[in-house]
Formats: structure tokens, sequence, C-alpha cells
């Protein structure tokens, strides 16, 4: 029986000399060059020095703790980051320090891969080794790509979007879903694309779109090594090439508004839109909508309860509960183990 839910997300610096710890946090054994660390510390001071993410998860606790009161279900939230304060293992000393034994992971990814999910139960189970005796087990919930209230709360958001755009202009408007762009080999060893690709024909369904394409962004890695494509910035001068006057983008691969939507996005992709002369409203991620919460509190529901139904829409069935011993490997870099050798953590009920 669970006795906790715990909050699991990527972390993000708070204050302007917050910013080179972190990053030097997440590339820790990537070799990535000092320069390129402070290329990327530059989109965070642009918004001083400060992610929007930890407050995001902030609000993501406050909204659900009622929602799941409402419903009968009485367990305290934690929460903890894979990469800054509240790390995990200061949450898990927390947790076992005030009883707490078996907890179940809400992790902020949608999708399937490596990134996504596997290295998120890595992370718990490196946290539990640290803490030692008495650290609570962790199960995670599934990913919810292809959930009806993830999809509901994204067509929500992007009809009200498409009233921004004014009535005298012309054309119609053209529907782009942007996700984060990962090394093609991560991909290629993941369902991510799969699970995407459904995401964005259920959203096309729901709002009445046809012929949305998906992109990518926030692309990373070496120049020689390759990463899914388009990116978001190539596709915009391909669209206005082809007369594309009017541009909705949905940020379907993130479900907050982190700031990697806020650059990447708000910044870089409308900068280029207003220099084509191109109109660009970005669609609001999932965020604490409504139809969000619900869903989060069902996926919950479903593990607690063997009664509850497990929900899906689409052409696939809901995602497994426990993931195969060699789902999403990681992916090889020169020194570094199997994926097989690496830790994971348990996600049975």
């Amino acid at each position: 029986m669970y006795d906790s839910i715990l909050l699991v997300s990527f972390g993000g610096p708070e204050k302007p000399e917050d910013v080179m710890p972190f990053l030097e946090n997440v590339t820790r054994g990537r070799g990535i060059p000092p320069e390129r660390l402070l290329e990327v510390a530059e989109h965070y001071y642009h918004f001083g020095g400060k992610s929007p993410i930890n407050d995001q998860c902030r609000e993501l606790i406050a909204a659900l703790r009622p929602e799941l009161g409402a419903n009968g279900i009485d367990l305290p939230i934690y929460w903890g980051n894979r990469n800054w304060h509240p790390y995990l293992a200061d949450t898990l000393r927390q947790m076992r320090d005030d009883g707490r034994q078996h907890a179940l992971a809400l992790v902020t990814s949608a999708y399937s891969s490596y990134s996504g999910c596997r290295q998120y139960r890595e992370n718990i189970a490196a946290a539990q080794a640290e803490v030692g005796d008495g650290a609570p087990q962790v199960d995670k919930i599934r990913v919810f790509y292809n959930h009806p209230g993830f999809i509901e709360a994204m067509a929500d958001r992007v009809r009200a979007a498409l009233k921004q755009f004014p009535e005298s202009a012309p054309g119609a408007v053209h529907l782009v879903a942007t996700a984060h762009s990962i090394p093609c080999s991560m991909a290629d060893t993941s369902d991510y694309v799969k699970q995407l690709s459904e995401n964005l024909r259920l959203l096309s369904e729901a709002t009445g779109f046809v012929g949305a394409e998906l992109v990518y962004q926030s692309r990373s890695g070496p120049p020689t090594q390759p990463w899914l494509e388009p990116d978001i910035l190539d596709h915009i001068r391909h669209l206005h090439a082809q007369g594309v006057k009017n541009l909705l983008v949905a940020p379907i691969g993130f479900i907050s508004d982190h700031l990697e939507v806020m650059f990447d996005l708000d910044t870089e992709a409308l900068e280029l839109c207003q220099e084509l002369g191109m109109n660009m409203v970005r669609v609001p991620t999932a965020g604490t909508h409504p139809a969000f919460l619900r869903m989060l509190r069902q996926l919950i529901a479903e593990r607690i309860s063997s009664s509850e139904p497990k929900l899906a829409i689409g052409q696939f069935p809901p995602n497994h509960d426990v993931c195969p011993v060699n789902c999403c490997p990681a992916p090889q870099r020169p020194g570094r183990p199997p994926a097989s050798a690496s830790p994971s953590v348990s996600q049975r009920p």
C-alpha cells in the first residue's frame, strides 16, 4: 500500500550564482567544453538566472493536493529533483525520517526514452543507494502520452491559443508540434517518436487540424552526432518559403513552460517569425490544467486499486507499469558500462 507521492523533476537554478553549478551537474561526465556551458548559461541569465521549472513544480503540487483530497486520496506529496535542490536523495532521506516506506513517483515526462523514463528510474535508484537502509521503495507511474486527460488539456490549450490570431490575419493557421530533440541512437531504442506522433495525431483529431507536423527543439549534442530533425527554426524558414503566414506552435513534448520552452520558442522562434513577417502564437503546456490534474489523479488511483480503469485512447493500449529490463537503454559513450549494468528502480505496485 502506498503511503506517499513523490514528484520527480529535472530541477533548475533559482538564482544567477546557481546557474554554472547546475549546468555542471547536468553535464557531469559528458565531456561538454566549458565554452558550451557558458553559452547555455546565457539562456538562464536572459531570464534573470532563474529557471521557472521549480516554481512550476510547486504550483503543480499545490494544485494536485486538492484534486487528490476531493477524490479520497489522502497521501502527502514530496518533491525531489535530478539536478538541483531539492535533490532526490535529500527528499528520500526526509521521507525515510517521516516514516514513509512506499511511494508512487510522478515523473515530469509523458514519453518513453532514456532521458524521459529510464534515467529518472536510475536517479531514484542512486538516491536510494545514497540514503541506504530505510530508504523508501519507489514505484513509477506509466508514461501518459495517450491518456485522454493529457489530450484534453492540450486540445483546450490549442483552442484557446488559436483565438489569439487576429481575424484579419491572412491565410489559414498552420499547426506545428515540438518536442525535445534527442540523439537518433536514443530514439532508435525507444518509442519516443512513435508516441509523439500518436499524441500529435490525437491532438490534431481533437482540434480539427489537418497536416500538423512534428518538429524538434533544444538540440545540445555535438554536430557530428545525429539528432532528431527537423529543427523548429529550420522548419519555420521552410514554412515561410512555402507561404505560411500564421504559425501555431504546440510544445507537446513538455508538460510545463520551463526555460527551453521560453527561450527556444518564446524567444528564438518568435524572433525569427517576426523577422520573416509571420504571425506566431505559442500554445501553453498542460501545466495545472484541470484535465491534466485529473489525469494525474487517475494515474495514481489506477496503481492504488486494481478496480480503477487504465485509460488510453488511440491506436495503442495503456503503457506498461513495469518497464522491461532492457527498455530505453542508455546511449553508449566511450568508457560507459552497458546499459544493463545501470541501476534501475522498482515500478511494481
